[in-house]
C-alpha cells in the first residue's frame, strides 16, 4: 500500500537518492532542505504523511525543537531520524523527545527503506495486530533476530550463509548479546531444522565431568553404566551448540579435534571409534588466539573450529538495535503475562534505554524490560518504570560530592577524571586525585600521589605490562569496584577485565594489596 513519506535533509544529493529509493518501494515522498521547510510541508500534508524522515547529522540542527513542534501538530506520526556516526547522542536525545527509530550514517538504502517499512506498519497497526515474537523457549529464526544496525545485519546476513553448509561456525562476543539465539536460527535455516538442537556450556559443567557430558559413559566408565548419552548422541542428524569453548581442558580438546577432523568419536578403554553426524557450532566471549598464545587452547583445534567466524557486537557499540529490541520485548513479555492490552513503551523510556550502555547487553536489557512488565502500573511505561537503569544515568553525571568527603575542597564537576603524568616519577596511590577548588591550587602532594611512571629508578622505560596492572588497580580504587564501569572506562570487555585481574593477582575487594 502506497503511504506518504516526508524526507527532510539539507543536503540536495542526500534528498535525491532518498527520493528514489523510497520511490522504489512505490511510496509518495514529499522533501524539504530544513526544519522550517518540512513543518510547512507537513502541516499541508498532515492527514496524509505516514512517517518523517530528518536528518540531525549536523551539530547545530539539533532536531528536537522540530520534533516537539511536530508532535504537537501529530503526535503520533513516527519519525525517523538520521545522525552521524560518533553522534549518537543526538540521536538519544531525538529519541527521547519522541523519535520512532534512528539510522547512524553512512548507512544503505536497505536499511533506510526498512526503517521506514517499519515505521508504517507500527503507524496503521499501532501496538496491537502485530504478530507476537516466540516465547524464551520457542522456535528462533532469522526474522526474530532484530538487526536494526549494520553491524548486526551483517552477522544476521553471514548466518544466513552459514546456515546453507555444514561448516563449523565460530560465534564471537561478550556474554548475552545473543549467539545462542544466532545459533538457533542457523539450526532452524538448514536443512537439519527438523532435528534435534543440543546445547551445552563449557563453563557451566566441571572439569571432570565434561567428557562424559560431551561424549558420552565411555568417557569416564568404562562399563557404560551411566546409561546418559553424551550430547553428541543426543545431536545425531542435527545441531551441538558448544558454547565457551575455551574452557574445555586440555584432554578433551584433543579429543574434539578428532570429532572435527574425522567426524568419529574415538572410543577409549578398548572401545572402537564411531562416527558422528552434528552440525557443529561453537561460541565464547574471549579471544581464541590469545588463549593460544597463553597455552591455555590447542593452535590446531582453533583452526579447525575458527573456519568461519561470525562476531555479534556488543550492545553498546550498536545502540539502533535498542529501541527495537525493548518494543520487542514489552510486546512478547505482555502477551506471555497474558495482559488483556499490550503494554506501551513512551519515549522518554525508550531514550534513557538507548543512552544506557549495557554491561550485560542483550540479555541485560531484556530482564529489564520482564521486571518492568511484570511490576507496571499503567498501560505504558515510562523512566521511572526502569529504576535501576535511571539510578545509573543519574550516577554517571559528575556532581559535586559533599565537602566532608572532599577534604574541604569546592570540586568543579568537570575536574573528576584521574590525571596521569608521564615524565614525571613517583608512584601512584591508593585515591584518586583530588579536583583543586575553586580559586586555589591543588597541593602538589595530591595531584603527585596519583601519578603513573613510565620510566624506572634506571630511567628506562618501564614493561606495559607493569603499567596495565597499576592502572587497573587505580580504576578499581577510583571507581570503588564497580566492575561493569571499571571494565568500560578502561574501554575492555568484563570477561577480559577478569581475565587480566587473575592474571595480575588483583583482589577486586582490595586493589592496593601485594600492590608493588
Amino acid at each position: 500500500m502506497t503511504a506518504h513519506i516526508l524526507v527532510i535533509d539539507d543536503d540536495a544529493a542526500q534528498r535525491r537518492a532518498l527520493k528514489a529509493a523510497i520511490e522504489g518501494l512505490g511510496h509518495v515522498v514529499h522533501l524539504a532542505d530544513s526544519d522550517q521547510a518540512g513543518l510547512e510541508v507537513f502541516r499541508r500534508h498532515r492527514n496524509e504523511i505516514a512517517v518523517v524522515l530528518a536528518d540531525l547529522s549536523t551539530p547545530e540542527r539539533v532536531g528536537n525543537g522540530f520534533l516537539q513542534s511536530l508532535g504537537d501538530l501529530h503526535a503520533s506520526v513516527p519519525v525517523i531520524v538520521q545522525t552521524s556516526e560518533g553522534a549518537t547522542h543526538r540521536a538519544v536525545e531525538a529519541m527521547r523527545a519522541g523519535a520512532f527509530d534512528f539510522l547512524v550514517k553512512p548507512c544503505s538504502s536497505e536499511r533506510i527503506c526498512a526503517a521506514i517499512n517499519s515505521a508504517i506498519r507500527f503507524n496503521r497497526n499501532g501496538s496491537q495486530g502485530r504478530s507476537v515474537r516466540r516465547t524464551r523457549s520457542g522456535t528462533v529464526g532469522f526474522g526474530d533476530i532484530v538487526a536494526a544496525s549494520s553491524a548486526m545485519a551483517r552477522a544476521v546476513e553471514l548466518g544466513r550463509r552459514a546456515a546453507q553448509s555444514v561448516i563449523p561456525v565460530m560465534l564471537e562476543g561478550e556474554a548475552g548479546v545473543g549467539k545462542e539465539m544466532m545459533a538457533r536460527a542457523i539450526h532452524a535455516t538448514s536443512e537439519r531444522s527438523a532435528r534435534a538442537f543440543v546445547a551445552v556450556n563449557c563453563a557451566a559443567v566441571p572439569h571432570a565431568l565434561i567428557e562424559g557430558v560431551l561424549f558420552g559413559p565411555d568417557a569416564s566408565d568404562p562399563a557404560g553404566g551411566g546409561q546418559v548419552p553424551g550430547k553428541f548422541s543426543e545431536a545425531e542428524g542435527g545441531t551441538l551448540f558448544i558454547e565457551e569453548i575455551s574452557e574445555l581442558p586440555a584432554h578433551v580438546q584433543t579429543r574434539l579435534l578428532s570429532v572435527v577432523h574425522n567426524g568419529e568419536i574415538d572410543g577409549l578403554n578398548g572401545k572402537r571409534s564411531r562416527k558422528v553426524n552434528v552440525r557443529l557450532i561453537f561460541a565464547t566471549n574471549k579471544d581464541l588466539i590469545e588463549e593460544v598464545k597463553a597455552g591455555r587452547f590447542r593452535e590446531d583445534l582453533y583452526y579447525r573450529l575458527n573456519v568461519f567466524p561470525i562476531t555479534i557486537a556488543a550492545l553498546r557499540r550498536r545502540k539502533e538495535d535498542i529501541p527495537h529490541l525493548a518494543r520487542a520485548f514489552v510486546e512478547r513479555f505482555s502477551a506471555e503475562q497474558r495482559l488483556a492490552k499490550p503494554l506501551g513503551i513512551d519515549a522518554a523510556a525508550l531514550g534513557l534505554l538507548t543512552g544506557y550502555d549495557w554491561p550485560g547487553n542483550t540479555r541485560q536489557l531484556e530482564n529489564a524490560v520482564f521486571r518492568a512488565v511484570v511490576l507496571a502500573e499503567g498501560p505504558v511505561l515510562g523512566e521511572s518504570d526502569f529504576p535501576q537503569i535511571l539510578a545509573q544515568r543519574l550516577s554517571d553525571r559528575p556532581s559535586a560530592a559533599p565537602v566532608a568527603e572532599r577534604g574541604g575542597y569546592e570540586v568543579a564537576p568537570a575536574a573528576t577524571a584521574p590525571v596521569f603524568d608521564v615524565a614525571s616519577h613517583g608512584h601512584a596511590s591508593e585515591s584518586p586525585v583530588e579536583p583543586a577548588p575553586t580559586g586555589r591550587s591543588a597541593p602538589a602532594g595530591d595531584i603527585a600521589a596519583n601519578v603513573i611512571i613510565s620510566t624506572d629508578d634506571a630511567g628506562n622505560v618501564r614493561k606495559l605490562a607493569e603499567i596495565e596492572e597499576e592502572l587497573i588497580r587505580f580504576a578499581l580504587k577510583f571507581y570503588r569496584g564497580q566492575m561493569s564501569q571499571v571494565a568500560r572506562k578502561l574501554g575492555i570487555g568484563r570477561s577480559t577485565l577478569y581475565r587480566k585481574l587473575k592474571d595480575y593477582g588483583i583482589d577486586p575487594d582490595d586493589p592496593q594489596k601485594h600492590a608493588a
